[in-house]
């Protein structure tokens, strides 16, 4: 993953205030930053972003940059979706945030969406048509909503006319963040 340039790239994380996984949202951010992207994390609200691990246990705490609904989507080159099931499950209700994921796919610009994050999608009424994948408890789901589910650590699909990044859980990091400096450096040129 490493030695990827990023450098005048923009990324923006969009969560809840509680239950996104840990890893999900850290890692991403912190290795983007050290490729030299600048990344914002959008929160529901501008209070302290509780992450879980695994689901149950507390995780570390951190800063949203903005609010979902301050969020200026015409600023960014890639939107991040982490999972964590009460974060994703949340997320999905927020109206702003269904937005946000609308204004990136009908502008053409890349979405990437790990674990239960594409539940976020789902509801956006934008997988129709898309090969990807999740945790495997979104497969019906995926389904219903005229996607293709498949079981790999990492799915890019460009239907449509936008770039999907997909991955099923923390353990397919590496491959979900190798795909997206993929696509970021693409964009670049």
């Amino acid at each position: 993953m490493a030695g990827k340039d990023l450098t005048g790239r923009k990324v923006l994380a969009i969560v809840t205030n509680y239950g996104v996984e840990q890893d999900e949202l850290v890692v991403p951010v912190k290795h983007l930053r050290d490729a030299g992207a600048e990344v914002d994390v959008a929160a529901v609200a501008d209070e302290p972003i509780r992450t879980l691990v695994g689901d149950k246990d507390a995780g570390q705490t951190v800063r949203p940059t903005l609010t979902l609904s301050a969020a200026d989507t015409s600023e960014y080159d890639l939107l991040l979706i982490p999972g964590g099931t009460i974060n994703a499950d949340t997320l999905r209700l927020q109206e702003p945030a269904i937005g946000i994921v609308r204004s990136f796919t009908s502008s053409g610009r890349p979405v990437a969406a790990i674990c239960h994050g594409p539940w976020v999608l789902v509801e956006a009424g934008v997988v129709n048509g898309k090969t990807l994948t999740s945790y495997a408890s979104l497969t019906t789901d995926i389904r219903n909503a005229g996607g293709t589910w498949v079981d790999r650590s990492v799915v890019s699909d460009a239907a449509d006319g936008w770039p999907l990044i997909t991955s099923r859980t923390p353990d397919d990091l590496d491959d979900f963040l190798g795909e997206i400096d993929k696509t970021l450096t693409a964009r670049a040129s």
